[in-house]
């Protein structure tokens, strides 16, 4: 693995950058003919196609994407986990800002999370701006919303995973323009598909893999990072895909393509954790359009980049005012200033209950560990589902065979705070945070952080209330091992691991005609239908 990435794509002009907010409705594009926006949303994907520098795989079409359009290095998600990463992007505001911060929160009529009245998600800005909405696959948004009024088409429901869109046929845009679409692919967990091995054309060969130097050069740990980026080449081959059906459509010369991840892959210290490896994403945006393009192709851009400001931006590019209560910005400002840092969060990830915040911006990273009680490696649902890589990583800190760098997230000891110099240690292995010599940064970093959870109201800091830990106790059972569940057991014993049914159950497709938004009853046991107004 090349931390330093060797970019294919060259270029001298660094073409946009984002904004400052108190400008927001004059923004966007003033051309009279709207433009489509498309997002290719992935999942669980890391920046390792050929355009960053990957020489193992073979990504033919993201490159040629990133060719027509400018490829973005520096772009840090608001989460490492696909629920709360997904709440921020779609609302353009910090999950813990509304209280979505914690994965798969506000599934039950007991737990749920509404949004406060004046506050409207990106489809829906669209959809009143005229805009056909939709969303091919999994929403997975932690607040409860009425699926009808963000997006145009027939959906499905699971009690646990949330709703998504049934797929809808890219043909049939060619009556529905202009739109607004997301593409959800698989990305990193193409790995899950029965016909994983089957699927891919070229493995990557194993003996050129160059592991980060926090893994292990282990078989299994090799493994894991090559299926990864087999999964990359796998959703190579749909991007084409799509990008073939847009083209034959004659949708293509009116669209702008986003391509990017909703966190970062799943491994060790990479996912669920706020390390560049869980946050850092490919984003590349290509503007099809014949005039007024936004961008100049074959493009470069290392300014820091939220995954808030991917909803915000695209509604600059359609010349919709951008809210003044979305924290997101609009990256095609040109008299906007570039962030100076990007602030990431990890809450409760299913059953595991975990407090961190980081602030990154281009020469350092601060994280602060709330929870110093508990270990990195505390069981998450890896264990639960047995993931091979994460018991190999167990038995290698057990048996002594771990070195210094790797042992250190295995071992019972956590700082509560951490600070890298990322020009000096990429890989964020040599924490600075004892250093004297670096007091005066970590005291600016501590201060940043500080006043952003006091100035957005941070609702992590109160902790999750009952309902949603309990519906995790129903769900998860024993392998809740947490203090804060000791109390439910007590006030609920026959409750643990009672719901555990509703993981392998089924997606149902909503009727058309339902009126509401179905939610899973905890007392009922049962999903009911809830009634929604604005």
């Amino acid at each position: 693995m090349k931390k330093n990435i060797l970019l294919i794509v060259l270029a001298a002009t660094l073409f946009v950058s984002c904004k400052n907010g108190d400008t927001r409705q004059k923004e966007g594009n003033e051309n009279t003919t709207k433009p489509n926006i498309l997002w290719i949303y992935l999942e669980d994907t890391a920046p390792l196609m050929g355009c960053y520098g990957e020489q193992l795989v073979a990504t033919p079409n993201i490159d040629s994407l990133a060719m027509k359009g400018v490829l973005y290095t520096n772009v840090f998600m608001p989460a490492p986990v696909c629920s709360a990463s997904r709440s921020s992007i779609i609302t353009g505001m910090m999950a813990t800002t509304i209280g979505a911060q914690n994965h798969h929160g506000s599934r039950t009529v007991e737990s749920a999370t509404y949004l406060p009245e004046n506050i409207k998600t990106i489809p829906e800005l669209f959809k009143e701006a005229g805009y056909f909405t939709f969303n091919n696959g999994k929403d997975d948004y932690n607040f409860i919303y009425d699926r009808k009024e963000l997006y145009d088409q027939d959906y499905s429901y699971h009690p646990l995973y949330g709703k998504g869109g049934v797929r809808l046929d890219l043909a049939t845009l060619t009556e529905k323009e202009p739109f607004f679409g997301q593409i959800q692919m698989y990305g990193g967990k193409e790995i899950f598909n029965s016909k994983f091995k089957e699927n891919v054309t070229s493995p990557v060969d194993r003996s050129k893999i160059q592991l980060p130097p926090y893994l292990p050069n282990h078989p299994v740990i090799i493994e894991e990072y090559a299926n990864h980026l087999d999964a990359i080449q796998i959703t190579d081959e749909k991007v084409g895909e799509v990008m073939n059906k847009l083209k034959e459509n004659d949708l293509l010369k009116n669209t702008i393509v986003f391509f990017f991840s909703d966190h970062g892959m799943r491994l060790t210290r990479n996912k669920q954790f706020l390390y560049d490896g869980g946050l850092q994403v490919p984003l590349i945006i290509a503007d099809f359009r014949a005039a007024d393009k936004q961008f100049k192709p074959g493009s470069v851009n290392d300014d820091l980049i939220s995954g808030l400001d991917l909803g915000t931006s695209s509604l600059a590019l359609a010349s919709i005012p951008i809210p003044e209560y979305m924290e997101g910005r609009n990256m095609f400002n040109p008299s906007g200033t570039p962030r100076e840092y990007v602030i990431s969060t990890r809450d409760r990830c299913d059953f595991t209950i975990d407090r961190i915040r980081s602030v990154r911006s281009k020469e350092y990273k601060y994280i602060r560990n709330f929870m110093t009680d508990r270990p990195y490696s505390q069981p998450t649902y890896m264990d639960f589902d047995k993931i091979e890589f994460v018991g190999v990583m167990k038995q290698l800190y057990a048996e002594g065979k771990l070195n210094e760098v790797q042992r250190r997230f295995m071992s019972d000891e956590r700082p509560s705070e951490e600070l890298y110099d990322l020009k000096a240690d990429p890989f964020e292995l040599n924490n600075l945070a004892v250093n004297s010599e670096y007091s005066e940064i970590l005291t600016k970093y501590r201060s940043i952080l500080d006043q952003w959870i006091a100035q957005t109201g941070d609702k992590g800091q109160y902790g999750e209330d009952e309902a949603g830990l309990k519906f995790m106790l129903g769900i998860w059972g024993k392998e809740c091992v947490n203090p804060e569940y000791d109390a439910l057991r007590k006030k609920y014993p026959n409750f643990e691991g009672s719901l555990i049914y509703l993981k392998s159950e089924s997606f149902t497709k909503v009727d058309p005609n339902f009126k509401g938004t179905p939610l899973f009853d905890v007392s009922a046991n049962q999903v009911v239908n809830i009634k929604l107004g604005r």
